[in-house]
């Protein structure tokens, strides 16, 4: 449990970060800080996903190239996500939210939930080529308790669209 927590810690720390570009900045921290922090939590990921795996030495040798690989899927949503983030701030602080914009981020916002469903649909054949069921489960799981923490905190972080 305290694993999930460090996790959530983390992806929360990043996640204020992205969002932090709706707030106006003073000057802009190194670049290298971030990357930094990208590479401690896909290497706290990929610990997390480790240990909860429980791979046998031949099912770890199949699993651990399909995963990268979707990591590497992963953070083309994960962009896509970030620059959603960004138009809806940039509505937001030059104060020209619409029913146009509103109706565009709508559609985009949907359009990324869809191409996530997708993206896991696809991996399922991949893992399943090299894992049992349970553990195919058991892996979407673990994706899927960490997407939900990071939504959770983006939610918690994104204010709702004004009203007119």
């Amino acid at each position: 449990m305290k694993k999930w927590t460090t996790l959530a810690v983390l992806l929360g720390a990043a996640l204020c970060m992205a969002s932090a570009f709706a707030q106006p900045r003073a000057a802009d921290k190194p670049a290298d800080n971030m990357e930094i922090l990208r590479d401690k939590i896909r290497a706290d990921k990929k610990l997390l996903v480790a240990e909860n795996m429980q791979l046998t030495e031949s099912e770890a040798k199949g699993f651990w190239p399909v995963y990268e690989a979707y990591q590497k899927d992963l953070e083309t949503l994960n962009n896509r996500t970030v620059a959603l983030i960004k138009s809806y701030a940039d509505a937001l602080n030059t104060k020209s939210m619409n029913n146009e914009k509103a109706k565009k981020l709508t559609s985009d916002f949907l359009a990324l939930q869809a191409d996530e469903v997708k993206q896991m649909q696809s991996y399922v054949p991949k893992l399943e080529g090299v894992l049992p069921a349970t553990k195919v489960a058991r892996y979407l799981q673990i994706e899927n308790k960490i997407r939900a923490v990071i939504k959770y905190e983006l939610a918690g972080e994104i204010p709702l669209v004004p009203g007119k």
